[in-house]
Parts: structure tokens; C-alpha cells; sequence
């Protein structure tokens, strides 16, 4: 085994596991973090069956990227719901026409890869809850010690450019 900051052997690395209300978890291991990645993020990721790690979303940075290692699923890619599985590969780049998710609609484990350029700063959007996501300093799934900027807003939330520039 290595001792090379920069080379990580994922068996030895701590799962972090994720749980929100009744349809969000899963169990990450951020691999890229672990090798001290700078540009490009990587995370292994397990989800049990009937569950998803992330709603709906899509950046306007970043672009992501999957690769199904076991199990299946179903894969929201713009306006379409496509089944995935071991071996297929996804790209995601930035923009509203690959807004994604992935859940996990089979009867086991579904592991994959998920890959990001480390792009900030970075707006996501959430079409289904209709909010945005501003983070800097530190790009999404980086180092949130790091962050100057990170805030979650319903896309209504709007003010006239000039509201507070009264002085």
C-alpha cells in the first residue's frame, strides 16, 4: 500500500452515511478528497434499494459524471427516465437540460462512481422544489471549512437590483 498523499486505498477509507427523511440515503466515500484532489472530484457511493443520495438538480459549473460498478436504477435526466446498470456510464455536463438524479429502484445496493470538476464558485438548481443553491470558496462536495459563500434559496426569492443601495 502506498504512502503517497496522493494515492488513497479506498478499503481503508471511513464511510459517511447520509440519512434525510424517508426516501434520502446512502454512504459516501469521497475519494478524491481523500487524494487530495484539487480540479476533480470523485465519491464512491452506495444506495440501498428505494432510495436516492441527491434531489433533482442540475449546475450551472460544474459537470458530473457516473459510472454504475453494481446494481441498477433509475437515472432522471432532463425530461427523461432512463434505466442504468452496471457498466453504463453518464455523462452530465452543466446546464438545465441535464438536471439529474439517480435512485436506486432495484432490490440491491446500487454502487457507482460519481465524478465532478471542482468548478467555484457554483449555482445548482433544483426544478422539482423550485430553490437555487450559491456556494464559493470551496467548491460542492470540497471543503465546507473552506467556503466563503453557501446559501439555499427558493427561486422566488428575488429583489430589485437597487433594494438596500439607498446610500
Amino acid at each position: 500500500m502506498s504512502t503517497h498523499p496522493h494515492v488513497v486505498h479506498e478499503p481503508s477509507l471511513p464511510w459517511t452515511e447520509v440519512t434525510q427523511g424517508p426516501r434520502v440515503s446512502y454512504r459516501r466515500k469521497q475519494l478524491g478528497a481523500a487524494a487530495k484532489g484539487q480540479k476533480l472530484g470523485c465519491s464512491l457511493m452506495e444506495l440501498p434499494p428505494g432510495k436516492h443520495a441527491f434531489p433533482l438538480h442540475y449546475h450551472l459549473a460544474n459537470e458530473e459524471a457516473y459510472y454504475v460498478l453494481s446494481g441498477s436504477g433509475l437515472l432522471r435526466l432532463g425530461d427523461a427516465s432512463l434505466p442504468v446498470s452496471a457498466g453504463d456510464y453518464v455523462a452530465l455536463p452543466a446546464g438545465a437540460s441535464c438536471a439529474h438524479q439517480l435512485v436506486n429502484d432495484g432490490t440491491e445496493t446500487l454502487r457507482y462512481l460519481a465524478f465532478s470538476t471542482m468548478v467555484e464558485p457554483d449555482v445548482m438548481v433544483y426544478p422539482d422544489s423550485k430553490k437555487l443553491c450559491v456556494t464559493a470558496g470551496s467548491a460542492p462536495g470540497g471543503d465546507k471549512a473552506a467556503r466563503t459563500l453557501y446559501t439555499v434559496l427558493p427561486l422566488a426569492a428575488e429583489v430589485d437590483y437597487w433594494s438596500g443601495e439607498e446610500r
